[in-house]
């Protein structure tokens, strides 16, 4: 039985790998300054000078910034939406009517058409101020209906729905099930063609979708007919533009959460909804890739949001550590609290560098920004929930309390409690911390797999590994000795200046990391993919090299439009002193760890044998318990990203 089972995992292991690898984009059409950072090749020419937005632009992003601030003063409650769990319907309309469901729909169909930029600057803004009301805006245009819609859709589909997503329908993204999160293999939810093949039958259910139980429009993911492949079978995954007005759609439960409370989040249900072929997005069987590329930008998004949560923190901080006294002096001004107020101040430029570095290139077009997006997500995400939590510690008991607790005592509702529960779902939502760290692992790697990846396959005959072996040899001979030798001389980025040391070191630490990872590769070959934590370091490392790039590209910016503002330069020097410790560290327990030997112990703590430290808690029963009464339509929390689909690191 436990082998059936072990060759039922290994099969479910390799289909799943193979829809990964499928969903893929498996072309690099142009520059990527991460793909070339872990080939040992650092090109700062990309980011050197910081790209800035141009005047109009900028002009229409303040316009639109001004009226959306004093909506928000005047009309968005966010201690109340957090209380009664509702964003009111009146605050919606009023969004509407602001445009603010529109950003980043294309005038031609009614929509505001903003840029990747300013959409940006408008998600930070409302984020910095109300984490529900920010997701309800992202949901519908990051990985809603109208980013996969305007990517991939027909220009018939595009005259169809793009005029109504602008006139205020609500839009969705449902991938995620009850039983299969990060795992699109195991997909559950079908859709059957009819026998006149007009339309699908939709049967199933999908979980976590952000904005699904008050969606007019949803992005669906379903399992198509299979297609077999020399006698094996390939699953196929389509997108599909479902509308919640047509029969058999059903919203089961909306889902509560510890924060964002206010968001329209649930348990939807397709009981043979009849869908028109004409609503396929893109094409059968491309239902991953369409998550996948929306992804590339919707994802943008959550840095924007990050950064603009961050730099609430710094303002409430900043207030806070200058007016508390304590020991005969501002709390600020003892080394302990000021060692963490100067965190927070650089750790939010870098993240507002990589906000705009990559709302920039996405704009400007030429670039693959699939790896900066993804990094940028991750580092943002992880920076903002410590910043949340260095917030708490700075304000202490008042930083547990509550804002309207504080208000109804007579201190300064500072909502750093509610901040802090809104901070921890982005390290979850369109791709959990782990996840991300295998994507970007995953397309790290490609350079080395173009080259060298048939070594590694097990179904290749010798001479086709033969043919392979002769081509990584010529490549690594010319490759290999040029990540050992001087590429930083003194002389090197002296024009970039006071930032040249910096660069330098980026530079060498390119290449540290472009032969660490191809001695990873050759230590661990096949099993790499299995080395999720070396892995991790890895990406770590090259995440943060990526943030010092972006900041020391918008310090030199900032420092000669005002030379006489040292700030910007001070920031950018102590981001990059923590950023080198960091990485200094990650390098030592490189190959050094206690990897094995953890990973030993989880799998006995999960075979059971230690339960005795489990001993003197209340063993809950929760099986005996009746569930709780289903909620009414209305919840919160963001979908599983797809990201899952390229989880597994095929090397």
């Amino acid at each position: 039985m436990s082998q059936n089972v072990g060759e039922a995992r290994k099969e479910g292991a390799r289909e799943a790998m193979e829809m990964a690898e499928a969903a893929r984009q498996k072309q690099w059409e142009h520059p990527s300054f991460l793909a070339g950072l872990f080939m040992g090749r650092f090109q700062p020419e990309l980011f050197f000078p910081f790209p800035q937005q141009d005047d109009e632009d900028r002009r229409v992003g303040d316009a639109f910034l001004a009226r959306l601030e004093a909506f928000l003063k005047e009309k968005v409650d966010p201690d109340r939406i957090d209380e009664t769990r509702d964003v009111p319907p009146e605050v919606i309309q009023g969004l509407i009517e602001l445009g603010c469901f529109r950003m980043k729909i294309p005038a031609e169909y009614g929509g505001l058409g903003l840029s990747q930029t300013n959409y940006n600057r408008a998600i930070a803004m409302v984020a910095s101020y109300c984490g529900s009301t920010a997701v309800w805006l992202s949901a519908h245009q990051s990985i809603g209906v109208p980013q996969p819609l305007k990517l991939f859709g027909t220009e018939e589909q595009k005259k169809k729905f793009m005029p109504r997503l602008a006139q205020g329908a609500i839009s969705a993204f449902a991938l995620t099930e009850p039983g299969v999160g990060s795992d699109p293999a195991t997909m559950q939810t079908t859709a059957t063609p009819t026998e006149d093949g007009k339309f699908y039958i939709l049967e199933g259910e999908k979980l976590w979708c952000t904005n699904g139980p008050v969606a007019d429009i949803l992005i669906v993911m379903a399992r198509t007919p299979s297609l077999w492949v020399g006698g094996r079978e390939r699953k196929q995954i389509t997108a599909f533009i479902v509308e919640s007005s047509m029969p058999g759609f059903e919203v089961a439960h909306r889902c509560d959460f510890m924060g964002i409370r206010g968001i329209q989040n649930g348990l939807l249900r397709f009981h043979g909804v009849r869908v028109p072929r004409e609503n396929i997005l893109w094409g059968e069987g491309k239902g991953l890739k369409v998550a996948l590329i929306t992804l590339n930008t919707g994802r943008l998004t959550l840095p924007a949001a990050c950064t603009g949560m961050a730099k609430r923190c710094l303002s409430i901080v900043r207030d806070w550590a200058s007016e508390r006294v304590q020991w005969g002096a501002p709390i600020g001004h003892h080394e302990a609290v000021a060692a963490k107020i100067g965190s927070i101040a650089a750790t939010t430029f870098a993240m507002d560098s990589l906000t705009w570095l990559t709302s920039a290139l996405a704009d400007r077009g030429g670039f693959d920004i699939r790896l900066e997006a993804a990094m940028a997500k991750l580092f943002c995400s992880e920076a903002a929930w410590s910043i949340a939590d260095q917030t708490v510690q700075i304000r202490g008991g008042r930083g547990y309390e509550t804002a309207p607790s504080l208000r109804a005592r007579g201190e300064k509702p500072y909502p750093v409690e509610r901040i802090l529960r809104e901070a921890r779902i982005n390290l979850i939502i369109e791709g959990a911390s782990e996840i991300m760290r295998l994507f970007i692992a995953r397309e790290a790697l490609d350079g080395h797999l173009r080259v060298a990846g048939d070594l590694l396959k097990p179904e290749l005959v010798w001479k086709q590994k033969a043919a392979c072996a002769t081509r990584a040899a010529l490549f690594y001979a010319h490759w290999y000795p040029r990540q050992w030798l001087p590429s930083t001389p003194w002389r090197r980025f002296v024009s970039h200046e006071p930032f040249a040391h910096q660069l330098r070191y980026v530079a060498r630490t390119c290449a540290r990391l472009a032969r660490s990872t191809f001695h990873a590769m050759i230590r661990h070959q096949a099993r790499l993919e299995k080395k999720q934590a070396l892995l991790g370091r890895l990406v770590d490392i090259g995440g943060d090299l990526f943030a010092m790039t972006a900041c020391l590209a918008r310090a030199e910016s900032l420092l000669r439009q005002n030379p006489g503002d040292s700030t910007p330069r001070d920031l950018a020097e102590i981001f990059c002193c923590h950023a080198r410790r960091r990485i200094d560290a990650a390098f030592r327990c490189l190959f050094n760890s206690d990897d094995a030997g953890t990973y030993r112990l989880a799998r006995r703590v999960l075979g059971g044998e230690m339960t005795w430290l489990e001993e003197g808690i209340v063993r809950a029963d929760f099986s005996a318990r009746p569930a709780a009464p289903s909620a009414e339509p209305h919840a919160e929390t963001a979908p599983t990203a797809p990201e899952a689909a390229a989880a597994a690191v095929h090397s």
